[in-house]
């Protein structure tokens, strides 16, 4: 009997939990009785982190996890591609990239550079702002102090735009949401609403800045030792589960979308024009990282 389990740190609804138990099951269907799957849907409920899930699988406590993968752009400088604002355009292009050479690069990479082995990258949702006031334009921004993810690039992003970028983990800032100590923050549309943002910040502008990725994964030297078997179920059951959520987060905007009461919250869509704002207010640091990481990797979004 080999055990195996699974943590995340989102809803039990989540689309990247819904993919976890859909490698749970197609494990089960090709292991049957020798393989034991639990799914922890989040660890914040068990009073951690989210970004305890890498050393929760690096200690074993975990086998596997998915989780942001900014976690990673330190030692693995290539994913900095998913922190650099409005360089992903469209989801077919991305996906398609993951599915090929890029998804391989990557996931060599992982296996240079940190002890994990990458089963594949999911779709983390295009990342738009919400905020107490409406935002348009970059001069909106001014004096906002945004909850951003652990990164140093979103955090000279959002400081472009005029933001005061404070980088906290999802748990910290889901536990303090209702203290007002965020006038704004920035999130797949999935997320501000699972974690109820939307109570507490009326205002969402469809800005699409950050296309994000998670990455799913095991550790490398407990991956070696399971039985050839279960590697293999392993490899197949996470394909499956690839294309699932890739599936799933495809059709997640629109189901969100429909959540969100308009008494309670204005959805705020920017024409071309202001859109174009946001974009040129970045190009600075974009040009800069574009040049430090080589534009061979970016014609993989080509």
């Amino acid at each position: 009997m080999t055990r195996l389990k699974f943590g995340g740190y989102q809803a039990p609804a989540s689309i990247h939990n819904r993919a976890a138990q859909h490698f749970g099951a197609a494990l089960k269907r090709r292991l049957g009785d020798h393989v034991e799957f639990e799914l922890i849907g989040s660890v914040l409920d068990l009073g951690r982190k989210s970004g305890d899930l890498p050393e929760m699988v690096e200690s074993g406590e975990l086998d596997f996890c998915y989780i942001s993968t900014v976690r990673f752009s330190k030692p693995v400088p290539e994913l900095q591609l998913f922190e650099l604002p409005f360089v992903v355009k469209d989801r077919p292009t991305i996906i398609a990239a993951l599915n090929g050479a890029l998804g391989k690069l990557l996931e060599r990479r992982m296996l240079e550079s940190t002890p994990f082995r990458a089963l594949g990258f999911w779709d983390n949702g295009f990342r738009h702002i919400s905020a107490i006031r409406p935002i348009r334009r970059p001069e909106d921004c001014r004096g906002l102090t945004i909850r951003t993810q652990i990164s140093d690039l979103h955090v000279e992003c959002f400081r472009a735009l005029g933001f005061e970028p404070l980088p906290v983990d999802v748990k910290v800032f889901v536990d303090e949401i209702a203290t007002g100590k965020y006038q704004a923050q920035d999130n797949p549309l999935t997320n501000t609403y699972n974690f109820g943002v939307h109570h507490y910040q009326r205002y969402i502008t469809l800005s699409n800045h950050f296309w994000g990725a998670s990455a799913f994964i095991c550790k490398q030297s407990a991956y070696a030792q399971w039985p050839a078997d279960v590697r293999a179920a392993v490899d197949a059951a996470a394909l499956e589960a690839n294309a699932e959520q890739h599936r799933l987060a495809a059709a997640e905007d629109d189901e969100i979308m429909a959540k969100f009461d308009p008494r309670e919250t204005e959805i705020i869509r920017l024409t071309p024009e202001e859109h174009a704002a946001f974009v040129a207010a970045v190009q600075p640091m974009l040009a800069k990282h574009r040049k430090a990481l080589g534009e061979e990797l970016f014609r993989y979004l080509a």
